[in-house]
């Protein structure tokens, strides 16, 4: 029925499982069955949710976009895509390491312990005035701590052979 009403749209069996439930739900549907009206009143709410552009349908599921139908003799292009496996497992390795390097930093000394722990924040939040407000440290300090922080890590990984440009 959905598909006859929808005229073969792609989206017929979408609506009829959305009218079906539509109608499970409703309040009257016992009583519907019952008085053997319940085929008609199924084909308005068919009818009504595909081919109206307020129903209740039409606002939940296209808007969203949710249904995106397409004839099915249109061909979809997509952009080639040039992707180096090798370039991102080295960017994996680089970011596996300087989780390390940050983590051997929190147990190292007060000083890289208070770096790293900044360097962290800082990535979480790029704002050096919000970090200012979080911790009550002077900006300059929190400021002078990241770069520290940064050259300390790109120390550690050439230290470690990871000399790349991430």
């Amino acid at each position: 029925m959905s598909k006859k009403i929808c005229k073969s749209n792609p989206e017929w069996e979408e609506v009829g499982h959305y009218s079906i439930e539509k109608f499970m739900l409703h309040e009257r549907a016992e009583e519907l069955i019952e008085s053997n009206r319940a085929m008609n009143f199924l084909s308005g709410i068919i009818h009504r949710s595909f081919h109206s552009s307020t129903s209740q349908y039409h606002t939940e599921i296209r808007e969203r976009g949710r249904v995106h139908g397409f004839n099915s003799d249109e061909h979809l292009e997509f952009p080639e895509i040039n992707y180096n496996i090798e370039e991102d497992n080295m960017i994996h390795n680089t970011s596996a390491s300087v989780r390390l390097i940050l983590e051997e930093m929190l147990v190292d000394h007060k000083d890289n312990w208070f770096r790293a722990t900044l360097f962290q924040m800082w990535v979480e939040n790029p704002n050096y005035s919000d970090l200012y407000r979080r911790t009550g440290i002077p900006r300059t300090t929190i400021s002078k701590a990241v770069d520290e922080a940064r050259q300390y890590i790109r120390i550690e990984l050439k230290k470690r052979n990871i000399d790349n440009e991430y």
